[in-house]
């Protein structure tokens, strides 16, 4: 279980709906990326969303929100990181977007998925998507660490402490940032969001 200032994110069709169309959208992206040699360095992804992992590689994407998709389904209770309120905030809008500009594409995505849905694929999807992740205890610091990019060290420790922000949480998002390669074990934190047949396919582009 995943706890954002001790309130958990909901387990709900929604939430399984979003992390699931958000790394559909990010997988299929970074094949077509490789079948037509794209640029290596061109940002795309559903972590796009959030300034400053737009950087992010789109392997490294998928690795993040398997594993905060994998506390939050486990039993055991994990805080929130930075990194984790980040994913969920970003899966939101994507599968947000994904809902107003093709509805029946999400749908029968989900509809392809390991779970079954209670909650109907209907007109409202996209607002119930972006009130998910305003309706949690959750402050947004991962939308304004950019911001600090560009002070002096001085003023931007200032600003964090202003914010309350700690430098534990922000060390994570910048850890993130050298990552390139995947982390072991990212097919079994899979379970639960994609099938088995999904989770092999994935393996396999992350591999290449």
């Amino acid at each position: 279980m995943l706890t954002i200032c001790s309130d958990p994110l909901p387990r709900t069709d929604l939430t399984y709906a979003a992390f699931r169309a958000s790394f559909h959208e990010t997988l299929e992206r970074l094949v077509l990326a490789r079948q037509f040699d794209q640029d290596p360095w061109q940002n795309f992804g559903f972590l796009t969303q959030v300034p400053f992992l737009k950087s992010v590689p789109p392997q490294v994407q998928l690795d993040l929100l398997a594993e905060t998709w994998h506390r939050h389904v486990c039993s055991e209770t994990h805080v929130a990181s930075l990194i984790d309120e980040a994913v969920i905030f970003a899966a939101c809008e994507t599968a947000a977007r994904m809902a107003r500009v093709n509805l029946e594409e999400l749908a029968d995505l989900l509809e392809r998925g390991p779970q079954r849905l209670i909650r109907d694929v209907q007109g409202g999807l996209a607002e119930a998507m972006k009130h998910l992740h305003m309706a949690l205890d959750c402050e947004g610091d991962f939308l304004v660490i950019s911001q600090f990019e560009d002070l002096p060290p001085d003023e931007a420790r200032r600003m964090k402490s202003e914010l309350c922000i700690e430098e534990e949480r922000v060390d994570e998002l910048f850890d993130v940032l050298g990552r390139w390669r995947v982390t072991p074990g990212f097919g079994s934190r899979l379970e639960g969001l994609l099938s088995e047949r999904e989770i092999r396919h994935a393996l396999q582009v992350v591999s290449d």
